[in-house]
């Protein structure tokens, strides 16, 4: 552990979000359709008139992290929420997941870490595929 760092530090949600998409660069060989998964950049700080200009262009509060599009089982793809380690959703994220999920998409809360998101990838993955 480097000086300075608390053992029981908590990693961000961008930075656990970051350990995701590295697992997956290595996960993509046994699972190639990790290299069609994307994030979602709805969040983040902005000015009031950059702010505005998103929400003209379509921007929306609650939207999913992550997508993967790769249909499996009954799901058309799947939406990942990342949460930092202990956070909670907001209700328009919950929202989100919810109408996604009766549109077809296979929805999951990510709040234990990149690890919990991958071993959901894992699952989701090995569902059998849609023909």
């Amino acid at each position: 552990m480097p000086r300075g760092v608390p053992k029981n530090k908590i990693n961000s949600e961008a930075q656990e979000q970051e350990a995701l998409f590295r697992w997956a660069d290595f996960a993509v060989c046994k699972y190639p359709e990790l290299a069609d998964m994307y994030h979602i950049p709805n969040e983040g700080k902005r000015t009031v008139s950059n702010g505005a200009a998103l929400r003209r262009q379509g921007l929306k509060k609650g939207v999913p992290d992550i997508f993967l599009p790769a249909p499996r089982g009954k799901y058309h793809g799947a939406y990942i929420e990342m949460k930092k380690i202990g956070e909670k959703p907001t209700t328009e994220q919950k929202q989100w997941l919810s109408e996604l999920a009766k549109q077809g998409y296979c929805c999951y809360i990510a709040d234990k870490g990149w690890q919990d998101a991958s071993e959901f990838l894992t699952w989701y993955l090995n569902l059998e595929e849609r023909k």
